[in-house]
């Protein structure tokens, strides 16, 4: 065994254990090497789309944390219009009434028009079609956000002064209960897909660990089996040296 081998060796032994990995560099497995990188993309994209769900979730609380409050408007509207149907409310009762519902409706478009996450309006129909990339490739799932706009829920020029249909308000109620129950159904979805997600990071991790990582107990074995190789290189040397030394003396 050449002494460039078992300095080879030792380097290596030391390497890798210092390391705890068994391939440090394409010499140790080119192959090897590839597939570890490849698995390792897969889980990176794993946990960035577990992320991304994470994410998703967050803004469909949000959205149905707004909607809660439109829906708190809406039962007031109700209200307020059930009493203005009373034949005993005056035409100066009906303006009370429509001066508070009017009020009532400005919440419910500024709540629908402002409430965001990340600069990302929610709940004003432009995110109709949003794009949850849950998969290491970029895709994943699409969700159409509720838009609870006056207009959408079809009460913007609701008027308990003038002729009314109470059923506009019930529409617009039975609407947002919808809403609601899309978003959850959507908020499940995504927490099904985390749970996915983080279960297969996990399983491609240990896969390329079983690639990758060093057998210990196996590596330290080399590393005293190569140990004592030098330690008998070195004797060797010596003695060599001392025998060559011997010759000299005797044929001086």
């Amino acid at each position: 065994m050449s002494s460039m081998t078992v300095t080879n060796g030792i380097y290596n032994s030391y390497s890798h254990l210092s390391s705890g990995k068994r391939i440090n560099t394409a010499a140790d497995d080119a192959a090897g090497l590839a597939i570890g990188k490849k698995m390792q993309a897969q889980e990176t994209g794993l946990n960035v789309g577990a992320q991304n769900a994470q994410e998703g979730v967050g803004a469909l609380n949000v959205a149905d944390g707004a909607l809660g409050g439109v829906m708190d408007y809406l039962q007031r509207i109700r209200d307020l219009a059930l009493r203005s149907m009373n034949g005993l409310s005056s035409a100066s009762d009906k303006k009370y009434y429509q001066n508070e519902i009017d009020q009532l409706k400005e919440g419910i478009q500024s709540m629908s028009k402002t409430t965001s996450l990340n600069e990302q309006k929610l709940l004003d129909g432009s995110m109709a079609d949003m794009h949850i990339a849950t998969n290491p490739d970029g895709s994943g799932m699409r969700i159409g956000m509720a838009n609870s706009t006056l207009e959408a829920l079809g009460i913007a020029d609701f008027d308990v002064t003038k002729k009314f249909n109470l059923d506009d308000i019930d529409a617009a109620i039975s609407k947002v209960a919808d809403q609601r129950s899309n978003l959850g159904a959507s908020t499940n979805r995504l927490e099904h897909a985390y749970n996915y997600n983080t279960g297969a990071s996990l399983e491609q991790l240990s896969s390329r660990s079983r690639i990758e990582d060093l057998d210990m107990p196996k590596a330290i074995s080399e590393k005293k089996k190569e140990d004592l190789l030098s330690e008998y290189r070195n004797l060797m040397l010596k003695k060599q040296m001392n025998q060559d030394s011997m010759m000299l003396k005797l044929f001086q």
